[in-house]
């Protein structure tokens, strides 16, 4: 195709024939073109092709400049790839080969060579002229980005000549340039932050002394021996000098270390810039010069030290020597940095080993000693191959360290079977970390031993059958030190102090009630004090219990645990069944006249009777208690004691605790542990105190009464006859009150934390400023507090509150370009209007103005007010005028302030000396008149409106830009002598001398005018217009701005700033001197950016995005159209629909919206750096009126970008960004709105796992890289390739896996991670400096923080009631519920992004989440338990805020509580939950439990109180004990169970989240609105929603600890306001709330009917309101809250579709959304993969329904009273007569009904007539009523539920004996009746039209007070009168 001469020895082979004749574009084709955004063709090339990429790239290059030179690119292009893929089997491959083979095809026709005749010579030419123009020339005036790229294409080009033209043909001149390019271009390879490879422009970083200190450093290989390489031949193996081979060179320790060790090329880059910038920031730090050339000598031991601290702790407890060797008379400063960049490489090319510290340590240990023998041992010269590595080449490391132990972790993520494994049966990353734990682990050896046990699995040879992806199977390993059962026995084993200290005060209350006076003080009894001291008891039976369960549940790891744990279980358990005995034995002893047990235990002591010994065996009992009660008050020598290593303290420890690496020393202060120690103790007092007054004690009498009642006659044959005192009765009235017991302590919890969270906001100054008026109350005061917190000062400056006047103008200056700056980003997110961003704007200072200017806002109507005053004014006084307008002091600042502006405008504008002393005289009479107190004498106040109307008519002269310049030098000629003639003719009464005396001055030139020169060039000046657009605002605002501004958000964030300012924060050190962080941002496929299509497309009701958004955001939206029609901000060229686009999406959660947000700490850090850099002219001058390209600025504004690159680095990990480019049309949508973002923002950096197809010995092998990108000219640049082990996501988790392999990125010593659904503020950003000072301050206990939390605003809550909901129970969440955890508490962990980590202390421990599959579904707060217990300290901080996104439709929140229950279920079966639960103290252990999985637990205590009440009422119904109860009129119970089921009615309707949301938004926003919201809330439903989400939590929460099933849920985080189909919430909530709910519905009803305790009582409707409401809420909330859920329509249509749906045949590929079948299968999906246990527990569950038919058969009429069991038995035979007809009519079905018609419908008349035949016989002969059919409905119903639960649970056997089918038709007839039960309601309140429009009032309240016309929204019609912007 291509014309050469050359010959073909030096050509590749052809392409195929079949590939070289023409073709048509087959369908399969690639095609840039064929979405709306079209793709570079280099950016589509298949991953196995990926080397062609950059020839492509060049090719698109140089297309402009030649084509022909573009088109032998391709071609060359094409060659290779045939090259390397010959047949094609690649994926992907043939469509692109096919693509470019047509491409070429056709550009062989259309171009032609330029420069020469042939091809050869074409290319020749042209890269002759490329290298000459761009290398030669370029070199000394292009930057370093510039001319890497330039080598890059000068490299392709050379490499597509070498193929056209023959080696014999190349030009000397061509050969020149290339030898060149190739000496060079090592100088000019793409770089991150730091160019350190480039020559010719330094950039301004390079510059800085701290980099050139740290860069010296890191190239100091002084002293290291050499690495070698081959001078002639490649025998041998690359090695240390010896004579035969030379030296190869290197010019840093990463290079030496890199060849020594084999580490990536890319490895040892990344990891050199990043220890490069570590040293430098911490080196600026403590410098007080900035001229200097060497690291100060603490900053290298710094920095060991931080990240060496869990190696050192790491050989301290394996009582190891540590490697960190440092020989005598060595280069100690050299050898530390070895250690820090060998570690550092260590980590940067571990991959998913990066989550095993431990691990890390390990190879970091052996790898140090080796790098030690090389440089000391002297070992090497003599034998020569000690310390040799292995031949793979640069991927050695890799290859030979992180692989095997990757392919561990992969082998046993396979056990994992997705998830769905038990815990038990794979190791996870924890089990893996922990092994290193041990000795154990240096058995590995070094170099690694691979046929050690560790690696080795036992896997049995692969069946011949068995496919490629199957699980291998084989033995597995034993855990190691924790077994995740499934089980609920974990919350008991985890927080057995809890549970132990509960049931032991519930045992002693009751003790004291049962006494016969009741009162508390009958335990000074001696009797009752005895009784009471049977808690011991019950103490040694629990820990018996906590032994047994350690036992059982540690099982599966005993072959891991040493013997001495072993040991430790069993003595446990022996010495707590000792206990268990003679505690008992002993009690017995003491007890007089013993009878029954006691009389058995007393036998066994004979002599030993001795009232004493119980006491003593009590007293020793305790003493370990005791002894753990006096460390308590001395954690200082606790925490000695957990840290240290001494074998003699970890003797005695033995006992107390297991020997763990982590876990070790968490106590905290005296002061702290003093303050949530009294936090417990006096919410424990309440607790307890109303337990015993309001539970226990009006229960114990009536029970007395119960037990010594005798109940002769039951309703039917009783269960249990022969047992006495009526216990099922006793246990039916107190199981709910024990529950309740359990769970109100979650009640007391959320009382107490609101309280304390309420004070301690208080004094933290919250909510000072909250409105408005506050702000312009206290708006003076705030650059002073803006001085003290956000400006750095020296300590001089920080003790002195005085300033003089020079200081105070320059921080008024300072403190002006911060806040115009934030008003001005106010005005770019649109949410101001020009107008009110005039108003909000502060002038910077001037020295000509003698007062401060304060914001026009301030000043707004003043100036019109105090011309009417004056105009007005009737006293002849000038003390009366101006003492008026001096009152107020705004007004007189404004009078003053337009005056004195007036002046210096005329004076700047007058160009002629004699019109400058015209105004100059008139000024000075001004003066003197005022002075003299003659003003209202010798001025006209009436004609002040009309001076007043012409100066503001002036000034909008000024203010429009004119094209014709002398038009509108005229028109303000005009106005001034306008002007000029009022003020000496009207205003001045002696006016007309003044302007006498300047004609007589100039009488010769009669023909010139006064005031006709002005000096125009003026009126271009930036600063000084803005002084002219300042003053126009000032005169012409009449009306008061005290709404301004009006958009809600905007005024909730200026009051948050300025109320911030005067919040405790530490004070800002200066931009060089602060910490250098991170922002990192997983992200997956979520929206970046909204296409044009999204936007505007209709849903089913014809509403778009875009016209919803107009709707919902209207001013924001007049807004943006004032912004882009304004020509000043120059978006007129710019394209509309990409600003909508843009406008949409950053109301969004979209990927655009956060990186904008991350990207204002850019922005901040700029303007900080202005603030401290540039002298005074300059500050005073403003920000944004420099011209950055002004010789004068130049260098400091360069200087500035260095320290923000310095400083921050933002890394967004797009997993899938390497695939997205080649994907499918939204895939391509989505990697191009990526790019487009890099290129937006130049500092962005992409981070993507790319999969590539390489040739490994001749096969395909798919090959994982860790890669990071940035925006280059067009296109990304790749920055670092790091090769991984194997594909990182499928070991763990997504999500922190996704984080960990971008980690390495990362720069800095902080880190923050934000989500891709939040957001930033350009004011918060700010204050960003502050915060990162908070790592550096010390608290009590000498701790520094490792996280600090940071306050979240929730962005979403306008949309719905539903967002505003969770809007504000999040809001509570993150600002006073975390408050409290942080302090008093100390228990605030991780709980979510945005907090930002200690980043040195992180990597070093393992990362900033833990990833194992499944129990760590909820990554983050894993993070935080790994924080606390390595020793980190976690605090809280609401100073400063960063916005976040939730979920606002009732599907997407469900699914969001969802993922959270799944996750705390999981949490609750962790080590980390176990470990912490151990290991805090008492106090510290409550606030842990009842802040995480307490909560959860309690939500189902509460659920399971309202089942445990019905069916306990419900058993004493239907046996008759109720009634009998009854009779008895002594017996009274009402009241007490009241009392106690009100506390979980509490619970329930969600008012433990109305608690500290009244609460905070009575602090910040003041309590009169938190009352108010409240109401509505109350209006709007909200306990509605609280009750449903309670039934979410509380079913995923059961299940994943029973089955497991946990799963990432993506919720979605789009604009809901679409209605869901019936079938859509079926499918959704059937399970989890509308079978519940419907249960309890029965329940209530067979009471209603049943029961009798509550006729008499005032209060039923009160006992039984909470479960009638929870049955409302489970069974109708999803309608409720569902946009036109009552509309008869969509009701109609919600009915159609579900019936279609239920019945649908499932099949293979039928979606559960298509078919029921496939749907109900799915939903037993747990039961597929549970346990036996699980199976057991879900089939005596099932056993509950049975009850219904037992007791209800005997009521029946029919059944005449018999109590026999013969009634029951007849019973079954209906239950079984019903069964065997539907199967009849079910085969019938099937196997007649589309053959045999004729034959079905005999059948079914059949049936029917023997029905009613034996319908006829009972109601004649039997005496069958019709009550009892409605009654058997109630009876039988629940049986056939319950033969439904256990076939499912039983579903290998129901399947094996042929009855699944049986089941399955008889689950279609409960979902068919679930169904119509449920949608029956709906549609009758869908009959009236006024019930839909109430729904929408109700679900869009927040909507319509914002005017806003959602009702029109929904119903489709849409308002085309909606502006578009023009």
């Amino acid at each position: 195709m291509a014309s050469s001469s050359g010959s073909r020895e030096n050509m590749p082979p052809p392409p195929p024939i079949g590939l070289s004749r023409k073709i048509t574009r087959a369908p399969t084709m690639i095609d840039p073109t064929d979405d709306d955004n079209p793709t570079i063709d280099s950016e589509l090339v298949p991953s196995s092709l990926a080397d062609i990429a950059p020839i492509l790239r060049v090719a698109n290059e140089v297309e402009k400049d030649n084509p022909r030179v573009a088109y032998l690119c391709r071609f060359h292009a094409f060659e290779k790839a045939h090259k390397m893929d010959p047949t094609s089997s690649g994926r992907r491959v043939r469509q692109f080969k096919t693509y470019l083979l047509h491409r070429l095809e056709q550009e062989e026709v259309e171009t032609r060579p330029q420069l020469a005749k042939s091809d050869p010579r074409e290319i020749q030419k042209y890269y002759q002229n490329f290298c000459e123009k761009n290398i030669r020339e370029g070199q000394h005036n292009k930057t370093p980005e510039e001319m890497a790229k330039i080598y890059q294409i000068a490299t392709v080009l050379y490499d597509v000549l070498r193929t056209v033209v023959p080696y014999s043909k190349v030009d000397e001149e061509t050969e020149n340039y290339a030898k060149e390019v190739e000496r060079n271009k090592e100088q000019y390879e793409p770089h991150n932050i730091l160019p350190l490879s480039s020559v010719g422009i330094k950039p301004a970083i390079m510059e800085l002394p701290e980099i050139k200190a740290a860069i010296h450093a890191i190239y100091n290989v002084d002293n290291l021996p050499m690495p070698r390489i081959h001078s002639t031949s490649g025998d041998h193996d690359d090695n240390f000098i010896t004579p035969e081979y030379r030296d190869k060179s290197v010019r840093d320790i990463f290079d030496w270390l890199a060849s020594v060790f084999k580490f990536q090329k890319g490895n040892a880059a990344n990891q050199r810039e990043h220890l490069i910038l570590i040293l430098a920031n911490m080196d600026a730090r403590t410098r007080k010069s900035e001229h200097y050339e060497k690291l100060g000598d603490g900053t290298i031991h710094q920095l060991k030290e931080k990240i060496f601290t869990n190696y050192c702790l790491w050989c301290d407890y394996l009582h190891c020597e540590s490697n960190l060797k440092f020989p005598q008379n060595s280069d100690r400063r050299q050898m530390e940095l070895l250690y820090i960049a060998l570690y550092l490489l260590i980590w940067g090319e571990a991959s998913n080993i990066r989550f095993m510290p431990e691990c890390i340590c390990y190879i970091f240990h052996n790898m140090a000693d080796g790098l030690y023998g090389i440089l000391y041992s002297n070992v090497y010269p003599v034998s020569g191959d000690t310390y040799q590595t292995s031949s793979n080449g640069e991927t050695s490391f890799l290859k030979d360290v992180i692989t095997p132990f990757y392919e561990v972790l992969q082998k046993e993520a396979k056990r994992n079977k997705g998830g769905k494994a038990s815990h038990s049966a794979w190791r996870n990353y924890d089990d893996l970390n922990e092994f290193f734990w041990s000795k154990k682990c240096f058995k590995l050896g070094w170099p690694m031993d691979r046929k050690s046990d560790f690696f080795v699995h036992s896997d049995k040879i692969r069946p011949p059958k068995m496919r490629q992806d199957q699980i291998a199977v084989g033995k597995r390993k034993p855990k190691t030190n924790f077994v995740e059962v499934r089980t609920f026995w974990h919350l008991f084993r985890s927080f057995d102090r809890m549970w132990i200290f509960f049931i032991l005060t519930f045992q002693a209350m009751v003790i004291v009630a049962w006494s016969p006076s009741g009162s508390i003080t009958s335990i000074f009894d001696g009797d009752v004090f005895r009784r009471v001291l049977t808690i011991f008891i019950t103490s040694a039976f629990l820990n018996l219990l906590q032994a047994a369960l350690d036992i059982i549940l540690s099982l599966k790891s005993w072959g891991s645990l040493k013997i001495s744990q072993i040991l430790r279980y069993l003595l446990k358990f022996a010495v707590a069944a000792m206990w268990a005995v003679v505690l008992p034995v002993g009690y017995s002893s003491s007890v007089q006249n013993p009878t029954g047990l006691v009389r058995f235990f007393s036998s066994w002591v004979g002599n030993w009777r001795n009232q004493s010994f119980y006491n003593y065996a009590v007293a020793i009992y305790m003493l370990p208690n005791m002894l753990a009660a006096v460390l308590f008050f001395i954690p200082s020598l606790r925490k000695f004691m957990e840290n240290s290593n001494w074998r003699i303290i970890n003797l005695l420890m033995w006992w107390a605790q297991p020997k763990l690496y982590v876990g070790r020393g968490m106590h905290e202060d005296v002061c702290s542990l003093l303050k949530y120690t009294m936090f417990w103790i006096m919410l424990l007092i309440s607790k307890l105190a109303f337990s015993y007054y309001v539970e226990i004690l009006p229960l114990v009498g009536p029970t007395k009464l119960i037990m010594q009642l005798t109940v002769d006659t039951y309703a039917w044959p009783e269960l249990f006859p022969n047992v006495t005192h009526n216990i099922g009765v006793v246990v039916a009235i107190w199981a709910p009150i024990v529950l309740v017991y359990f769970m109100d302590g979650q009640i007391w919890y959320a009382i107490y934390s609101t309280l304390f969270g309420g004070i301690l906001g208080a004094f933290t100054h919250l909510g000072e400023i909250r409105t408005l008026g506050m702000l312009r109350s206290r708006f003076d005061s705030v650059p002073l507090a803006f001085r003290k917190r956000l400006v750095p000062l020296s300590i001089e400056e920080a003790k002195s509150n005085r300033l003089d006047d020079e200081a105070a103008r320059k921080n008024i200056a300072k403190f002006s370009q911060v806040w115009n700056e934030f008003i001005h980003s106010l005005r770019l997110e649109d949410l101001i209007s020009h107008k009110e961003r005039d108003l909000l704007l502060v002038p910077y200072t001037s020295s000509r103005v003698s007062v401060v200017q304060w914001p026009p806002f301030l000043l707004a109507s003043k100036i019109p007010i105090a011309v009417d005053m004056a105009k007005d004014f009737t006293r002849k006084e000038d003390a009366d005028l101006f003492k008026k307008i001096e009152n107020d002091e705004y007004m007189y600042s404004a009078v003053i302030e337009c005056y004195e502006t007036i002046k210096e405008i005329f004076f700047d504008l007058l160009d002629d000396n004699e019109d400058k002393l015209v105004i100059s005289q008139i000024c000075q009479i001004v003066e003197t008149s005022i002075k003299q107190r003659e003003f209202l004498t010798r001025f006209r106040m009436s004609e002040l409106p009309t001076l007043h109307d012409n100066l503001e008519k002036f000034l909008k002269i000024m203010i429009i830009d004119h094209e014709d310049a002398d038009l509108y030098k005229s028109l303000i000629i005009k106005a001034l002598q306008d002007i000029i003639e009022i003020i000496t003719h009207d205003v001045m009464i002696d006016g007309d001398d003044v302007l006498k005396r300047s004609h007589e001055r100039h009488l010769d030139n009669k023909r010139e005018q006064r005031f006709e020169k002005i000096y125009i060039p003026l009126l271009h000046n930036k600063l000084w217009k803005e002084k002219v657009v300042r003053l126009h605002v000032l005169l012409s605002e009449k009306e008061s701005a005290i709404a301004v501004p009006l958009n809600l958000e905007a005024r909730r964030r200026m009051t948050f700033f300025t109320n911030s300012l005067f919040m405790t924060m530490p004070s800002a050190p200066e931009v060089r001197k602060m910490l250098s962080f991170s922002v990192l941002t997983p992200y997956y496929k979520e929206d970046v950016l909204y296409s044009e299509q999204e936007l505007n497309e209709e849903n089913e009701d014809g509403i778009s995005i875009l016209f919803y958004l107009q709707k919902i955001y209207p001013d924001e939206w007049t807004n943006f159209v004032e912004r882009i029609n304004d020509p000043q901000l120059g978006y007129v060229d710019k394209d509309r629909m990409e600003l909508i686009r843009h406008w949409v999406s950053y109301r969004g959660q979209t990927l655009s919206r956060t990186v904008r947000g991350m990207m204002y700490y850019r922005q901040a850090l700029d303007l900080q750096c202005f603030l401290e850099y540039p002298g005074d002219s300059a500050i005073f001058s403003g920000f944004r009126t420099i011209d950055r390209n002004d010789d004068r600025y130049k260098a400091i504004f360069d200087h500035s970008q260095a320290l923000i690159d310095l400083k921050f680095t933002y890394v967004v990990s797009c997993q899938l960004y390497g695939a997205q480019k080649s994907g499918d049309a939204r895939d391509r949508s989505l990697a191009n709105n990526i790019l487009n973002l890099m290129l937006t923002y130049s500092s962005l950096r992409i981070a993507f796992i790319d999969e590539r197809e390489e040739k490994v010995k001749g096969n395909s092998e798919k090959v994982y890289y860790s890669v990071l990108v940035k925006g280059g000219d067009k296109l990304d640049e790749e920055i670092y390739r790091i090769k991984l082990p194997g594909p990182p996501t499928e070991i763990g988790e997504g999500k922190p896996e996704n984080q960990n392999h971008a980690i390495i990125f990362t720069r800095g010593e902080a880190l923050q991670t934000i989500d891709m659904n939040q957001d930033n503020y350009f004011e918060e950003a700010f204050k960003m400096r502050n915060i990162l000072e908070e790592f550096r301050k010390t608290r009590r206990g000498h701790k520094k923080p490792t996280i600090l939390g940071l306050r979240e605003h929730i962005f979403t809550g306008s949309v719905s009631s539903l967002a505003w909901f969770m809007s504000n129970q999040e809001t509570s969440f993150v600002t006073i519920g975390q408050r409290v955890l942080a302090n008093p508490l100390r228990v605030r962990f991780h709980y979510g992004h945005p907090d930002i980590f200690d980043r040195l202390f992180h990597i070093t421990r393992g990362g900033v989440s833990k990833a194992s599959r499944v129990i760590n579904l909820s990554e983050d707060i894993f993070s935080g338990f790994n924080s606390t217990m390595r020793g980190g300290f976690i605090t809280h901080h609401e100073y400063i805020q960063v916005g976040k996104g939730r979920d606002v439709g009732m599907n997407q929140i469900s699914q969001f509580e969802a993922k959270v229950a799944n996750g705390n279920g999981e949490q609750t079966l962790s080590r980390d939950v176990y470990r912490l639960g151990h290991r805090f103290d008492f106090y510290r252990m409550l606030s842990f439990y009842f802040t995480t999985v307490g909560f959860y637990f309690s939500s189902m205590i509460t659920v399971l109180t309202v089942y445990v009440f019905l069916y306990g009422r419900v058993y004493m119904a239907l046996s008759g004990l109720e009634m009998a109860i009854i009779e008895n009129p002594s017996a009274h119970l009402s009241k007490a169970l009241e009392d106690a089921l009100a506390t979980q009615s509490v619970f329930q309707i969600g008012l433990l989240f109305v608690l500290p949301m009244v609460m905070e938004t009575g602090l910040e926003r003041g309590f009169r609105t938190a009352l108010v919201d409240l109401i509505i809330m109350q209006l709007q439903l909200a306990p509605v929603f609280f009750t449903f989400q309670l039934g979410t939590k509380v079913h995923y929460y059961g299940r994943t600890i029973l089955h497991g099933g946990s799963k990432y849920r993506a919720t979605g985080r789009g604009f809901v306001v679409f209605h869901a189909k019936f079938a859509d919430n079926y499918r959704r909530y059937s399970r989890s709330h509308f079978v519940k709910g419907l249960e309890i519905f029965i329940l209530l009803i067979v009471y209603e009917v049943y029961g009798d305790t509550y006729r008499s009582s005032s209060l039923y409707f009160f006992v039984t309101w909470s479960m009638w409401f929870l049955v409302a809420s489970w069974l109708f909330a999803p309608f409720v809250f569902n946009p036109s859920g009552f509309d008869w329509q969509k009701t109609v249509d919600d009915w159609t579709d579900w019936k279609r749906w239920m019945g649908n045949r499932g099949g293979i590929g039928i979606q559960p959304d298509k078919s029921w079948e496939y749907w109900w299968d799915g939903e037993q999906e747990h039961l597929k993969y549970t346990h036996i246990r699980g199976r057991i527990i879900e089939i005596l569950l099932a056993c509950r329904f049975f009850i219904y038919q037992y007791g209800i058969v005997y009521h029946l009429d029919i059944a005449h009273n018999s109590r026999s069991l013969l009634v029951y038995g007849l019973s079954w035979i209906v239950m079984a007569t019903i069964l065997l007809v539907l199967k009849m009519v079910s085969i019938g079905r099937r196997r007649f009904g589309t053959d045999f018609q004729l034959m079905f419908r005999i059948l079914k008349g059949l049936l029917f007539l023997s029905f009613v035949s034996v319908m006829t016989v009972l109601f004649v002969v039997c005496g069958l009523t019709v009550p009892d059919l409605f009654a058997s409905i109630l009876a039988f119903l629940p049986t056939g539920w319950a033969f439904l639960l256990i076939g499912q649970a039983c579903r290998p056997m129901v399947k094996g004996v042929g009855f699944w089918d049986s089941i399955k038709e008889l689950a279609r007839l409960y979902e068919y009746l679930m169904g119509i039960i449920i949608l029956l309601p709906v549609s009758l309140l869908s009959w009236f039209p006024f019930v839909s429009e109430f729904q929408t009032r109700l679900l869009f309240n927040q909507a319509f007070s914002r005017g806003l016309q959602i009702s029109m929204i929904l119903a489709g019609k849409k308002d085309k009168s909606t502006p578009m912007p023009t």
